[in-house]
C-alpha cells in the first residue's frame, strides 16, 4: 500500500517542481533603450525581467505573472559601472591619511560610488588591517552593507623609503628589504585572499627610488604561485616593457612618457595584459592651473569632499599648479596617455576603467568615473567601447565576469537607468534616474 502511495505521489511532485518559481520578487522593466555592456548598439523597446536579484531574460514583449512592472519608455538602461582602480577610506575633506580609515568613512564613500552608478570597486593595494576585522570586508564584498561592493588588493608592495608615498596614508604597504622577504609577505596575504597584488614601479618624476627589477620579478613570481594577478603602477614605457616581459597581468596606469611601440602592443595582446589608463588622474594633475568647467557642475559638486572646491579655487593653489616644474610634463602625459589607450584599443588589448579616485582630494569618488568615460571618448574610443571598458573590461580585472559587467540572463541585475542615451553623447551618463543593485533600487533621483 505504501509503495502504491509513493508511486501516486511521484507525478504530483514532478508537476509541482515544473511550476514557475514564485513571482513575488519579480521585477519587469519595460520598453527600455537597452545597453548590455558588450560594446554593441542600444536595443530599443526592450524588457528586462529580474528575479531574486538576477536578470532572468531580456527581450521584447516579456511578461511575468505577478511581477512588479515599471514602464521606462524613453529611458536608457545600462550595466552599472565598475571601477578597477580606486582607493577607499583614506580621503576625508582635504586630507588623505590612514587616520581617516574607519568603517563609517568606508561605507560613506561606497555609498557615494553607488549613487553615481558605480556598484563594484577595486581598492588597489592601500587597504588597512581594520578592513578585515569583524567580517567587514566579507560583508562589503558580498553587498550586504550599503554602497558599492568592495573588492580589495590588500596591502600592496612598494619600496623602502620610496613609492608609494607614506605621507599619503600608504604606510601599511609591504616594502621588502630583500627578495627573500617577498615570499613570506606574500604568504601572509593568503588569509585575506586579495583580488590582485599591487606593486609600484615609478620614481614620481625623480622624487623616489624605483623598485629593483629583481624585486618586482619576485613579487610577480610569488603572486602567481598563489594564483593572483599582479597590477603594476607604471609611468615609463621602458618599465612597462620590462613588466610585461616579466609576466605582469595588469598595467594599472597609462604609459605616459612616450607613445607605446607596436612590439609592446602586440606582446600585451598576446599575453592578455589588461590596461587601465586612469586618464582622469592625469587630467586632474594639470587642470586646476585654471578653472575647469566641472567646478560649477552640480554633478561634480554633489560628489566632492568638503573644502576641496575652495582649495582648488584659491589663486595661490592654481598658481602653484601652473608654475610647478612638472606642469609641462603633466600636460604631455595627458597627450601620450590618450594616444596610447587609442592604439591599444584599436589593437584589441582589453581596456578597463580605473581612476585612482580616493587617493587624493582632487580625485573625486563617483564623479571621476564619469569623467574617465568622457576622456576615453576624447581619446578616440567610441562611447560603446568606453562603456564596455567600464563594465565588462573592469569585471575581467576583478575576475567576476560570471556575475557582473553585462546585463544578460544569469547575471546580477546591477543597472543604471538614464534619462538619455550615452551612446549618443557620453556625458549622458550624468543623467541618472535610478540605480539598481541586485535588482533593488538603491538610488532614485
Amino acid at each position: 500500500m505504501i509503495r502504491k502511495l509513493l508511486i501516486l505521489c511521484i507525478p504530483v511532485f514532478l508537476l509541482l517542481s515544473a511550476l514557475p518559481a514564485p513571482s513575488a520578487h519579480d521585477l519587469l522593466l519595460q520598453n527600455v533603450n537597452f545597453i548590455d555592456g558588450k560594446g554593441g548598439p542600444a536595443i530599443p523597446n526592450t524588457d528586462i525581467l529580474i528575479r531574486n536579484g538576477k536578470v532572468v531574460k531580456t527581450g521584447k514583449g516579456l511578461s511575468a505573472a505577478g511581477a512588479r512592472v515599471i514602464n521606462l519608455s524613453g529611458k536608457t538602461v545600462m550595466p552599472a559601472l565598475i571601477c578597477a582602480h580606486m582607493h577607499i577610506g583614506m580621503l576625508k575633506g582635504t586630507t588623505t591619511s590612514g587616520d581617516n580609515y574607519t568603517r563609517e568613512n568606508i561605507i560613506r564613500q561606497l555609498t557615494r560610488y553607488q549613487d553615481y552608478g558605480v556598484l563594484n570597486v577595486l581598492s588597489l593595494g592601500t587597504d588597512r588591517p581594520s578592513l578585515y576585522e569583524n567580517h567587514l570586508y566579507d560583508s562589503l564584498k558580498s553587498g550586504l552593507l550599503p554602497g558599492a561592493r568592495l573588492f580589495s588588493a590588500a596591502y600592496g608592495f612598494g619600496v623602502p623609503g620610496g613609492a608609494p608615498p607614506v605621507e599619503m596614508g600608504m604606510n601599511k604597504t609591504y616594502r621588502p628589504m630583500s627578495n627573500e622577504k617577498v615570499a613570506s609577505e606574500m604568504d601572509s596575504l593568503v588569509k585575506l585572499q586579495p583580488v590582485a597584488i599591487k606593486l609600484w614601479l615609478d620614481d614620481f618624476g625623480g622624487s623616489f627610488k624605483k623598485m629593483d627589477s629583481s624585486t618586482y620579478q619576485a613579487i610577480i613570481r610569488e603572486a602567481h604561485r598563489h594564483g593572483w594577478k599582479v597590477a603594476a603602477h607604471v609611468y615609463y614605457l621602458s618599465d612597462a616593457r620590462k613588466l610585461v616581459r616579466s609576466g605582469v597581468d595588469i598595467l594599472a596606469h597609462s604609459i605616459r612618457d612616450s607613445v607605446i611601440n607596436d612590439a609592446l602592443v602586440q606582446e600585451m595582446k598576446r599575453r592578455q595584459v589588461i590596461y587601465i589608463p586612469t586618464l582622469s588622474l592625469d587630467e586632474y594633475a594639470y587642470a586646476y592651473a585654471g578653472t575647469p568647467s566641472w567646478l560649477s557642475d552640480p554633478f561634480f559638486l554633489h560628489a566632492v569632499e568638503p573644502g576641496v572646491v575652495a582649495m582648488v579655487s584659491d589663486p595661490a593653489y592654481q598658481d602653484k599648479i601652473k608654475n610647478s616644474p612638472s606642469y609641462n610634463r603633466n600636460r604631455m602625459a595627458v597627450e601620450n596617455a590618450a594616444k596610447n589607450v587609442k592604439k591599444l584599443q584599436d589593437a584589441g588589448v582589453v581596456i578597463a576603467m580605473g581612476t585612482d579616485s580616493g587617493a587624493q582630494p582632487v580625485r573625486v569618488q563617483g564623479f571621476s568615473e564619469h569623467l574617465e568615460l568622457q576622456l576615453l571618448v576624447r581619446a578616440g574610443l567610441t562611447p560603446a567601447a568606453a562603456l564596455r571598458a567600464a563594465t565588462l573590461g573592469s569585471a575581467k580585472v576583478l575576475g567576476v565576469t560570471d556575475k557582473y559587467g553585462t546585463l544578460e540572463a544569469g547575471k546580477m541585475a546591477d543597472l543604471v537607468v538614464l534619462s538619455a542615451n550615452p551612446l549618443m553623447d557620453i556625458t549622458n551618463t550624468h543623467q541618472i534616474e535610478a540605480v539598481y543593485k541586485a535588482g533593488t533600487a538603491v538610488y532614485t533621483r
